[in-house]
């Protein structure tokens, strides 16, 4: 369980992240046209991860802007923004900012992609959201990098997930 904070008190979460040199588990959740997306969807990229508790706060908007930002012109690069919010909350918000170098991946129905990577938040006003977390993969889906950002309303440190790939 992990530690974090929100607006500076304490809150938890599931687990620890998956560390460094382990496989990324295999996930099922659901995209912006309502399809189900897994890990082989996206074989052979370089993935980052972009997790976090809502797309409808400062920093969660924030943290997306920056990747898609910085997405078109990463080589063989996919970036995912994932959370539990509705497809249709993700796909509004990235329509309403013109954002298409990203792809939103909604865990809304189980949670279990948090649940599996210990990064859903246990207690405090934001239970059972995914806390603020970047994990980076090469093209084999081996994890080479992962931050749990400890104060949640923070931004994640970009140019040290940018560095690994």
């Amino acid at each position: 369980m992990a530690s974090i904070t929100l607006g500076g008190n304490p809150i938890h979460t599931s687990g620890e992240l998956p560390k460094v040199g382990s496989q990324l588990a295999d996930f099922k959740m659901i995209q912006n046209d309502l399809s189900v997306a897994s890990l082989s969807n996206f074989s052979g990229k370089k993935l980052i991860l972009n997790i976090f508790p809502s797309v409808d706060t400062g920093t969660c908007a924030a943290s997306v802007r920056k990747f898609n930002e910085t997405a078109g012109n990463l080589e063989n690069t996919t970036v995912l923004c994932i959370s539990r919010d509705l497809p249709f909350a993700q796909k509004r918000f990235c329509g309403a900012e013109g954002l298409e170098n990203v792809i939103n991946l909604s865990d809304f129905q189980e949670g279990s992609f948090g649940k599996t990577n210990g990064l859903e938040i246990l207690d405090g006003p934001l239970a059972s959201l995914h806390s603020r977390v970047i994990i980076v993969t090469d093209a084999n889906g081996t994890i080479i990098h992962t931050e749990q950002v400890s104060e949640i309303a923070d931004e994640p440190n970009y140019e040290a997930a940018l560095a690994v790939l």
